[in-house]
């Protein structure tokens, strides 16, 4: 690692305890919230994978981007658009590195850790592969939280790490106008488990190991509309590990796999179709939701995500009343693996996602390519 310069506003240190900026500061408590009296949702003007991106920004931003023409080895990269990066190292390994940050979706410290490393690392097993090591991406706002909650924040996320039986190795802190977490995760899989977005196929089933809905819940927290009950289901989702994309990784008649997060179903399912040459049909009473949600969508606790998403990608979707769309574009945080699968193993599927606590059924499934993307019937 690269030794901390004299900037205190850029700082990089080798351990994960010590990855917050001049934490042993002492500054007036007047001058910033303890972490006794911290709501982390009032400093940030997004929330979670709310903060991401739309996708038809990014891809103008990405549009001159493209790298695997000139490494061979790279399997998956920024010429897709899958979770993660995807490099061979010989005929049977690979290595996945991705990463991902954001500002806070819930105002304990400790939780924002837990969700947002969570979330980082569900990358890695959306591709069908096993995290081995973490790096901290710390942004805080030290003339305004005491070092100390992001202290938490750490935490947090030591404790997610511990939970995927990895290490938070190091990191790297800025002095940021907002708070940010995030990791840069590491991971290995074998070359014949790996699970890429662009694999589906047509007759494939449609399945989601989460349910949607917490971009809704989480809108409404940052409004004050919320109450503890329903916070708490949506912090106990984000805060699920997607470990079970390692075992779907050895599944042949898994064929794609990604994970729904900022863009929502509509969008994540969006690219496995358009990277699959196909189009979807879905059954929306079949979609798992939290069901939760439909008083603060009366109470128009719509995140701003959602209208970005719906105006990137609506055009490649039929018709659909707005209450579904709401749902369906609803950006996800630490959400649910997407995963297609051969109809003819649809009793050996289940029988294993069983086996690992998941009481699911097919939603929807992958159909030839049609005039749209996403059909909802």
């Amino acid at each position: 690692m690269t030794p901390r310069g004299p900037d205190r506003s850029d700082s990089h240190r080798g351990a994960a305890s010590s990855a917050i900026a001049d934490s042993r500061i002492s500054r007036p408590k007047n001058t910033m919230e303890t972490t006794e009296e911290i709501k982390l949702t009032q400093y940030s003007h997004g929330a979670g994978c709310g903060c991401k991106i739309s996708p038809k920004i990014l891809d103008h931003i990405l549009a001159n981007v493209k790298t695997s023409d000139n490494y061979p080895n790279l399997l998956v990269g920024n010429h897709t658009k899958d979770d993660a990066a995807v490099y061979e190292l010989n005929d049977e390994n690979c290595v996945i590195s991705t990463t991902d940050f954001f500002m806070p979706i819930v105002n304990d410290p400790f939780d924002f850790g837990r969700i947002a490393s969570a979330n980082a690392i569900s990358d890695v097993y959306a591709m069908g592969g096993k995290p081995i090591m973490a790096i901290a991406i710390l942004g805080w706002p030290i003339d305004k939280l005491d070092p100390a909650v992001a202290g938490k924040v750490l935490e947090g996320s030591v404790s997610i790490c511990k939970e995927a039986g990895i290490p938070l190795a190091g990191g790297h802190s800025i002095d940021c106008p907002e708070p940010i977490y995030g990791l840069a995760v590491t991971g290995m899989v074998k070359k014949i488990n790996l699970k890429k977005n662009n694999m589906g196929r047509a007759g494939d089933l449609l399945y989601l190991t989460k349910a949607l809905g917490v971009g809704i819940l989480s809108t409404a927290q940052k409004k004050g509309l919320i109450n503890d009950v329903h916070a708490l289901i949506a912090k106990k989702s984000m805060e699920k590990l997607n470990s079970i994309g390692e075992k779907m990784g050895t599944l042949s008649y898994v064929h794609a796999m990604t994970d729904v997060t900022g863009f929502g179903l509509l969008g994540h399912l969006s690219e496995i179709c358009d990277g699959s040459n196909t189009s979807a049909e879905i059954s929306f009473d079949k979609v798992p939701v939290i069901p939760e949600i439909y008083p603060y969508l009366e109470q128009k606790s719509i995140p701003g995500g959602t209208v970005r998403n719906w105006s990137s990608y609506g055009h490649n979707i039929d018709t659909l009343p707005d209450l579904q769309r709401d749902i369906l574009a609803d950006p996800q945080t630490s959400g649910g693996l997407l995963i297609t699968v051969d109809p003819k193993h649809q009793s050996d599927f289940e029988k294993i996602m069983q086996e690992n606590n998941f009481e699911l059924q097919s939603f929807g499934q992958l159909t030839i390519k049609k005039e749209k993307l996403v059909y909802i019937r």
